[in-house]
């Protein structure tokens, strides 16, 4: 019910978080947000497990499961559900069916919900998705940045943490709001990554069949990536975005796929190529490294984020032992798929190869 009351009614639910900042106002410490860090990537990168492994750090919050739908008011329903009697968490394997458990206190992304109110045709594949520098939303960055700071108050926590696989666009213009922000950029060799997003999509596209509200779900929570409402992301090339969409309205699923990963990096690649600053704020992350030497990766992206030398050996103590390749399926990509994914991500591959 909640859930659709965010869909149904979102000024509502903004002026509910406005009116909790304007309660508040001066009963919370000064404002200051320090180095947020930003998980960024397509769907099945790997974003989920860096979101894991960083938000155990004490320093950092970020949204939570239970956060949803209540995602508005942060500060109350933080400070109540605090104080609620609630069942102890017994962790269970996401709907994901990828090895990883959860429960309602763990991490997870939300914040498109603020994005796509804020930033109208988020998810039009007609519009160009990419915020750069020059990108200037004065009622999203004062909302913004009065929730993060509820929600760092309300968790005593001294950093902000966030995943958001569409924020791969958006990296400019965070950093225009936040000129600390650090960024960690996961990519996954492209046959794989792939054969993980067709794995995906047919998880939640069966689902859906059977229950219309898992992809109802899925869309009010900002979740285009797989299922029967997968959308593509225009970064600056609408033929291209229209290609895309294209395969995946046609069933050419693979391809559709191919394009995107091929159209996002590509771009990103280009864009941090004529940034020297923001191309210093990113680091990027293999997926298929981040399996194969988990402790020199997470080594790698600790440092980035700016963690002490203790609290990173610690972390990485508890975390590199959980990290494995993926064993769990076969990928489902045929011969002639696998010639489709090379011959449209073979050129930024080469690319990125040497920086992952």
């Amino acid at each position: 019910m909640a859930g659709a009351l965010n869909a149904r009614l979102p000024r509502f639910m903004r002026w509910l978080g406005d009116l909790e900042t304007r309660v508040l106002d001066g009963d919370l410490p000064a404002p200051c947000i320090e180095r947020p860090v930003y998980v960024c990537g397509l769907a099945r990168s790997g974003t989920t497990l860096l979101l894991e492994a960083l938000a155990a750090a004490p320093d950092f919050t970020t949204h939570r499961y239970s956060d949803y739908p209540l995602l508005w008011t942060p500060y109350w329903w933080n400070w109540l559900r605090a104080r609620l009697p609630l069942p102890a968490q017994t962790p269970v394997e996401r709907a994901h069916r990828d090895r990883l458990t959860v429960t309602a206190n763990s991490p997870e992304a939300f914040e498109e919900v603020f994005w796509t109110h804020f930033f109208p045709g988020r998810h039009d594949v007609t519009i160009d998705q990419i915020l750069d520098t020059t990108c200037d939303n004065p009622a999203f960055a004062n909302f913004y940045t009065a929730h993060i700071h509820k929600l760092l108050a309300v968790r005593r926590a001294r950093r902000y943490l966030a995943k958001g696989n569409y924020n791969l666009t958006r990296i400019g213009y965070l950093r225009r709001l936040f000129p600390d922000a650090r960024f960690v950029i996961a990519v996954r060799e492209p046959q794989a990554h792939v054969a993980s997003l067709i794995k995906q999509d047919g998880l939640f596209s069966a689902w859906a069949r059977d229950d219309p509200a898992i992809a109802i779900h899925l869309a009010r929570s900002g979740h285009y990536e797989f299922g029967p409402f997968k959308r593509a992301v225009n970064v600056g090339d609408a033929e291209q975005a229209a290609a895309i969409q294209a395969c995946y309205a046609s069933g050419r699923v693979v391809e559709g796929y191919a394009r995107q990963w091929a159209s996002s990096y590509g771009w990103l690649l280009q864009a941090l190529a004529t940034d020297d600053d923001l191309a210093r704020s990113c680091h990027w992350v293999g997926y298929e490294r981040l399996c194969a030497d988990p402790v020199r990766s997470l080594q790698q992206v600790y440092a980035h984020a700016g963690l002490d030398a203790n609290t990173a050996a610690k972390l990485i103590e508890d975390w590199a032992g959980r990290i494995a390749a993926p064993d769990y399926y076969t990928p489902g990509i045929d011969p002639a798929g696998e010639e489709i994914v090379s011959a449209l991500t073979g050129r930024v591959w080469r690319l990125l190869a040497s920086k992952v």
